[in-house]
């Protein structure tokens, strides 16, 4: 196949393609929410809240798709191409997978990883009468239950709930900005995610009272089908350009308390002649001073 290189003809084109190359630091991911063609109220909704929890980096699809992620993917690739997302969250519901939520990934525009997650509860942010974090906040996620680390899809499911929620890359935090908090519970083959707002009560000291208070959505899912990637493509998607790998410094060690330690060459020193400091316990006998200076007996003081 011969593929044709156009050069942009205006500038707008020129920016368009830039944002689309390839960069050390890439850009904050952004996630496209679908529905599929016979979405009901539930699954609608929770694309909804999703896509306020997750605003401004997600693209929300109105209009209905069809189409089957597990059995074809190009229309999801298609998307993923003109919306520039590398995320994805697809809705569906049908008599045999009832209120259906499809979660994934790309990778190099193609398919990574997808969880099939069915939604057995749901409580959306409208039913919850409560102040909402602010368009933007950056969550602090929280993974409770051994299966997370104990199961290949449930670490998987953690690792993809990470990418999907983790929000743009801060360089410093500040604590009036730890506003918001995702919660997610395995428990009984069953995942339950919490969501909350954080607030600062005053304490008598300098560190605030933390309280919780629920603000949705709220989410009762169990997990059903999955497509995984093999390790050696995981394994390829987590590859770090060398540029961004930290250069290793010689002669330069950390302990397991995370002590530095250092390593210095030196010249072999003769110690006799190391001057040390000048007491009158320190100084040296006339027997020493003859055996450095080659052996002569000391002189015999005269007698009286």
């Amino acid at each position: 196949l011969i593929y044709c290189y156009r050069k942009p003809k205006t500038k707008r084109a020129k920016r368009f393609l830039e944002k689309r190359e390839p960069k050390l630091k890439e850009n904050t991911k952004n996630a496209m929410l679908i529905k599929g063609g016979n979405a009901n109220l539930t699954v609608t909704e929770v694309l909804k809240d999703i896509y306020a929890v997750k605003k401004p980096f997600a693209v929300l699809y109105k209009k209905k798709n069809i189409t089957r992620p597990f059995e074809d993917q190009t229309s999801l690739e298609f998307f993923s191409k003109k919306s520039d997302c590398s995320l994805f969250m697809f809705g569906s519901h049908n008599k045999k997978r009832p209120n259906n939520l499809i979660i994934g990934r790309m990778f190099d525009y193609h398919v990574l990883d997808m969880i099939e997650l069915g939604v057995e509860k749901f409580v959306s942010l409208k039913d919850v009468r409560n102040s909402k974090c602010p368009e933007g906040t950056k969550p602090m996620l929280i993974f409770a239950g051994d299966m997370f680390e104990v199961n290949e899809e449930y670490r998987r499911l953690k690792s993809l709930l990470i990418d999907f929620f983790r929000g743009p890359t801060v360089p410093n935090i500040r604590l009036a900005g730890l506003e918001c908090v995702l919660h997610f519970t395995a428990l009984d083959g069953k995942i339950f995610m919490r969501s909350y707002k954080v607030l600062l009560k005053k304490s008598g000291c300098k560190i605030p009272r933390i309280e919780l208070e629920e603000m949705g959505p709220s989410l009762d899912l169990v997990m059903r089908r999955t497509h995984l990637a093999s390790d050696d493509l995981y394994k390829l998607s987590l590859k770090q350009p060398k540029a961004l790998k930290p250069k290793k410094k010689k002669n330069i060690s950390h302990d397991v308390f995370g002590t530095k330690y250092g390593r210095i060459h030196m010249q072999k020193q003769d110690l006799s002649k190391l001057q040390t400091r000048k007491m009158k316990g320190l100084k040296k006998r006339p027997a020493e001073k003859s055996a450095e200076d080659g052996g002569a007996s000391p002189k015999k003081s005269k007698s009286g």
